[in-house]
């Protein structure tokens, strides 16, 4: 093959990688490409959100959802925010696809097929089926940054040094890719979390400093909203720990389970296959072709003279990248036993803020990169060996076949993540009577919900409990006590307000004694069970605003705002805040687009 069939095959081939995981990402999440929203267990989208204090995260509740609540209450007035959740996460779903691709064929050199096995540890795992079913769509975001955010710390780490392209392009757009992948991460506290202890770690000791500068840039929305609305300072309850522990799967134990990519602290958020013996061949075979690839992965550090910048930045970093694949399986492991739940409890008690720790297997997400760079390194491996001969100006033979032998190696134990992960994740659509108590809400005082809780059973969400969409629906704050029902009991939320104004409701207590609490709206959803109490007598002395067979809103007379006097400047520091991000996740992606390096012929 001349020259320039060489060239045009190339340049074709770049586009395979981005192509398949694109490909996955359909197949996965292909439900979600229907109308309608998306609402499993904590996931809630909505048509229309609203940008209350709550969605800046100066509610009673720890700010678990900032900034993704705000910036859907910013964009959903423009555009559907269920179109906008259902995009974000089939964009996220490609980008860990693609990442692990890209930062495959930049660290180890691999060719087409091997970058494709890299696309499906990525995409094709445990990790993306339980929290999709937990419908943690914006954690993925975070878990899709990590391949580029290693790739950023890379390309910082060279520089200005080295004579290839990436290096040629200087330091400007790493920068800015980093500050773009800590932003996109950073839609959630445990995304940016996820994304930041991976660039501490693998950008270099003298770009650290920095890295943290744009780590907290990012991170400024929920970092001032627990500043400012105390949440951040009280202590989480302990017996989250326990309940959120992570958890041991049949034949595997918690152990085997966490090395396999799997453990999710909640066993109804997990695919069939993981409750069967395909747990541990699924497991079995990920981490024999993780193994295959370790040595090659960790490689050498050529100390010579002639080895340039480029080539020690490459497998430092790929060190980094199974130091920390190895502290995301162990230290849950070990988060998991007595000892270990008896330290963690004792932490999120004493230690404010803590509690962001307590679901310890999301931070296995930290092993995907590294497991994606030892898969590809093996596939090139197992090729390299039973190949009869190799070729400069080609892949080596069987390369092809081993990569598909690999990638079947991987799906086939795990089938069910298709389409939904068995169909679980669905579009839904809501009654009708939502947008009619939203537009009917146009009074002073927050809002309470009966039955009480947080998660709810309707007729049109499935089996499964859901979170109550009420919050997202409408337009003023709608009280909630953060209380999760997990393994058989409860661990304690934040609001305490909340708490207050349920426990009104569910007594029977005076309308005065609501309005006194701030509460000037009572939303009852008929369709679910919960507890009601004795709300009915505090109903009777509430006017009636609105009734269907779903829903019914109450109006409390006399109620008032319940305002702090510092409540104004919050939220001009909040919106700051918010702005800050925005800018950084903006200003960062089209920094590293202007100065994306070109290769030179």
């Amino acid at each position: 093959m001349n020259g320039s069939g060489l060239a045009r095959r190339d340049k074709w081939a770049r586009f395979v990688p981005a192509g398949y995981s694109g490909l996955l990402a359909a197949v996965i999440a292909g439900p979600l490409l229907g109308p309608g929203y998306l609402l499993l267990r904590d996931a809630v989208s909505t048509p229309r959100s609203y940008l209350t204090d709550s969605a800046l995260g100066l509610g009673d509740a720890a700010p678990r959802a900032v900034p993704q609540d705000a910036m859907l209450a910013t964009l959903s007035p423009i555009v559907d925010g269920g179109l906008i959740v259902k995009t974000i996460l089939l964009v996220a779903l490609w980008a860990a696809g693609y990442g692990a691709a890209v930062l495959a064929k930049e660290l180890l050199r691999v060719s087409t097929g091997p970058q494709l096995v890299a696309v499906t540890v990525a995409l094709w795992n445990p990790y993306v089926a339980e929290r999709l079913l937990q419908g943690h769509w914006s954690l993925l975001t975070g878990y899709a940054a990590l391949p580029w955010t290693a790739l950023a710390a890379y390309r910082i780490r060279i520089g200005g040094h080295g004579a290839d392209a990436v290096a040629r392009g200087g330091a400007v757009g790493s920068w800015g890719a980093l500050a773009g992948c800590f932003a996109a991460a950073g839609l959630t506290p445990t995304g940016a979390l996820l994304a930041g202890s991976s660039a501490v770690v693998l950008v270099g000791r003298r770009n650290v400093l920095g890295a943290l500068v744009l780590l907290s840039a990012a991170s400024g929305p929920w970092l001032a909203a627990a500043a400012l609305s105390g949440a951040g300072t009280v202590p989480s309850d302990p017996t989250g720990i326990a309940a959120f522990a992570a958890r041991a799967e049949p034949a595997l134990g918690t152990l085997g389970a966490l090395a396999g990519l799997g453990g999710i602290w909640n066993a109804d958020s997990v695919p069939d296959s993981r409750t069967t013996p395909l747990a541990l061949i699924a497991s079995a075979l990920l981490l024999a072709l993780v193994a295959v690839g370790i040595r090659s992965t960790a490689g050498k550090i050529n100390s010579a003279p002639s080895a340039g910048d480029t080539e020690r930045a490459a497998v430092r970093v790929r060190r980094g990248l199974l130091v920390l694949a190895a502290c995301a399986v162990v230290l849950p492991a070990l988060g998991a036993t007595s000892w270990g739940m008896s330290g963690m409890e004792w932490l999120v008690a004493h230690v404010s803020g803590a509690g962001l720790l307590r679901d310890t297997q999301k931070y296995v997400a930290l092993a995907m990169p590294a497991y994606a760079l030892c898969a590809a390194a093996g596939c090139r491996a197992v090729a390299a060996r039973f190949a009869a001969k190799e070729s400069a100006s080609s892949p080596m033979p069987g390369t092809t076949l081993t990569a598909t032998v690999f990638i079947a190696l991987l799906v086939l134990p795990l089938f069910d993540l298709a389409w939904g992960v068995g169909g679980a994740l669905r579009p839904v659509h809501y009654p009708v009577g939502w947008q009619r108590v939203a537009d009917r809400i146009d009074g002073r005082g927050d809002i309470a919900v009966l039955p009480g809780g947080m998660f709810r059973k309707f007729p049109y969400s499935g089996k499964v409990a859901v979170l109550d969409p009420a919050p997202r629906m409408l337009p003023r704050d709608v009280l909630q006590t953060g209380e999760l029902p997990v393994r058989g009991r409860t661990v304690a939320g934040e609001g305490v307000r909340a708490r207050e104004v349920e426990s009104t409701l569910l007594h029977g207590d005076s309308a005065q004694r609501l309005g006194e609490l701030g509460v000037g709206w009572v939303l009852v959803e008929r369709t679910t069970p919960g507890p009601l109490g004795e709300s009915k007598t505090t109903l009777a002395q509430l006017d009636s605003v609105y009734a269907d067979p779903d829903l019914a809103l109450y109006r409390v007379p006399g109620a008032t705002d319940h305002v702090k006097e510092s409540q104004s400047t919050h939220r001009m520091i909040a919106y700051a805040a918010h702005l800050l991000w925005a800018a950084v996740l903006v200003g960062g992606l089209l920094v590293a687009a202007i100065s994306r390096p070109r290769p030179t012929r």
